[in-house]
């Protein structure tokens, strides 16, 4: 399990985003407020972001994020409109490696996850090697059910660039090979415009997702988050079983499943 943010909005820095707020993502990473399964996401954080050249980005890095010790330069230097970040708790028999560190990115396509599939490895894994394409298979670095999904989403993007049936048909193929395992799935998904984001589980509780607008240290801003970052009681929950797309200025458009 892990903690999760994302954020569209004026320019701010990664400072603001990423450890500013009371309730920070940074804060999460030893006082989680909200998670079943574990108590520290302490083995690797990273987080991804828009550039001034309109390219995706990510810094990945596998200490707790309260060790890295070039992240209070980085908090001032980097700024963007689009930030999207993970703090990790491994699932057990899951390294700890840089490649095992999300976000993920892919081009311009940037995927973070919270949750995981149940007896992942060595049998489910097993099963993703049986409907993926050998082409997508050989672009897995680690062994991360995160990376699988990915993989999974990465190779419906191939017969259809709309990312929301994409998401649609990566569930079916899970569907597909899963029988009675748990699988919990919180998704964000990033085009360098939008964000995609799915809240869902199969055999399970829905892992928590909030969003708020315009809080007061994000103004016309909107933030996706694995527990509220602020107290500000704007907090609401993104609805169970669906998909919700996140755009510019715009309220978030949930779609059910």
């Amino acid at each position: 399990m892990c903690r999760l943010a994302a954020y569209l909005g004026p320019e701010i820095s990664l400072g603001r985003f990423l450890m500013e707020p009371s309730h920070s993502l940074f804060r999460q990473s030893w006082e989680p407020k909200e998670m079943d399964e574990a108590v520290l996401n302490a083995d690797g954080f990273g987080f991804g972001w828009v550039n001034q050249s309109n390219k995706a980005a990510i810094y990945t890095n596998t200490y707790p994020i309260w060790s890295d010790t070039n992240l209070t330069s980085l908090s001032d230097a980097l700024r963007s409109r689009y930030w999207l970040a993970n703090v990790r708790s491994a699932t057990p028999g899951q390294q700890i490696t840089q490649t095992n560190t999300q976000p993920f990115k892919i081009d311009q396509i940037l995927f973070t996850h919270n949750g995981y599939i149940e007896n992942f490895n060595p049998k489910i894994r097993s099963s993703f090697h049986d409907i993926l394409d050998p082409s997508i298979q050989a672009g897995i670095q680690g062994n991360t059910d995160s990376e699988y999904l990915f993989a999974l989403l990465r190779q419906q993007l191939i017969e259809t660039p709309d990312i929301i049936q994409g998401i649609r048909n990566m569930l079916s193929g899970i569907s597909d090979i899963i029988t009675e395992e748990k699988v919990l799935l919180n998704l964000i998904v990033g085009d360098e415009t939008r964000f995609y984001v799915l809240r869902h589980a199969i055999n399970g509780q829905c892992p928590t997702l909030y969003f708020s607008i315009d809080e007061d240290i994000f103004p016309r801003a909107i933030i996706i988050a694995s527990e509220a970052l602020t107290e500000s009681g704007k907090w609401q929950a993104v609805p169970e079983h669906s998909v919700t797309t996140i755009s510019d200025n715009k309220t978030p458009d949930f779609i059910s499943l």
